[in-house]
């Protein structure tokens, strides 16, 4: 899981946005390599799809180029962009998975269909499923909840900094983020084989059917890396709540490309600098 907030940034960002509001570019391309994972962190666990999500962190990137002069260090620069990146998805429309209006009733009726008993090969796959599993399990709360049990649950922020990125009261981002955690953990231990043993749903009994609907594709895996395939039998009996299987992710990080897009914009004077 990476760290939004990464312990040892190294990058003095301050700095660098004040050599940006100078119009120094290569300080822009710093900031902006700076923050581009964070931002496509919170993205993908509100989206669940990844191009969805490379869509709002470039998007959220070129808000941070254009409305860089608004801001004035009240917060840190990451708490400022993480606010801007959770405000651009509360008013953006659904991402195609959360067209699909999952509910946990649904979704519970759903993993318990199709359930296979699983080949060698299903559990080198298992880890695709869990990743995709959990991300959609995340769209059945509403976008409010769902950022509080990101920020609160999934990225262990502090309860007031994720208030404020969240953009609620202290004891409001509170009421959301318990709910939320109620409702998660809930629906993993009456259906989740990792949290609860006792449940017969198991990520490698779901690959049969993951392939069959297209959810997943042995030749183009979207959340795995393939060298690490099996490390899912090793690991997941470590897994033993519902807290640790939502971070149970690997560092997805923003793709080169969207740097080299945002740059493009620049260049041909698309996007302007501090053009407010």
């Amino acid at each position: 899981m990476i760290k939004i907030y990464p312990e040892k940034d190294r990058i003095n960002l301050l700095g660098l946005v004040e050599e940006v509001k100078q119009g120094d570019k290569d300080a822009l391309d710093k900031l902006l390599r700076a923050l581009k994972d964070g931002v496509f962190a919170i993205a993908l666990k509100m989206v669940t799809c990844p191009h969805d999500a490379e869509d709002i962190t470039q998007e959220v990137l070129i808000k941070v180029i254009t409305k860089l002069s608004t801001f004035r260090g009240d917060a840190s620069p990451r708490t400022w962009v993480y606010r801007l990146t959770v405000n651009h998805i509360l008013d953006r429309r659904k991402s195609r998975v959360e067209a699909l209006d999952l509910s946990f009733d649904s979704f519970g009726k759903d993993l318990m269909d199709g359930l296979s008993e699983p080949s060698e090969s299903d559990f080198l796959l298992a880890d695709e499923v869990k990743y995709g599993c959990t991300l959609a399990m995340l769209t059945c709360l509403d976008r409010e909840h769902r950022i509080a049990y990101v920020l609160g649950e999934i990225f262990d922020l502090p309860g007031r900094l994720a208030a404020e990125i969240a953009g609620a009261k202290h004891d409001l981002f509170r009421q959301r983020l318990s709910r939320a955690r109620i409702e998660i953990e809930s629906f993993t231990e009456a259906y989740c084989g990792v949290v609860n043993p006792q449940n017969v749903c198991r990520c490698e009994k779901k690959v049969q059917k993951a392939i069959r609907v297209g959810r997943v594709n042995p030749q183009q895996l979207v959340f795995s890396d393939p060298k690490n395939l099996k490390k899912y039998v090793e690991e997941v009996d470590l897994l033993n709540n519902t807290a640790s299987v939502m971070r149970n992710h690997p560092e997805y990080a923003a793709p080169e490309r969207l740097i080299e897009g945002i740059r493009s914009l620049l260049e041909n004077n698309t996007v302007k600098i501090l053009n407010s």
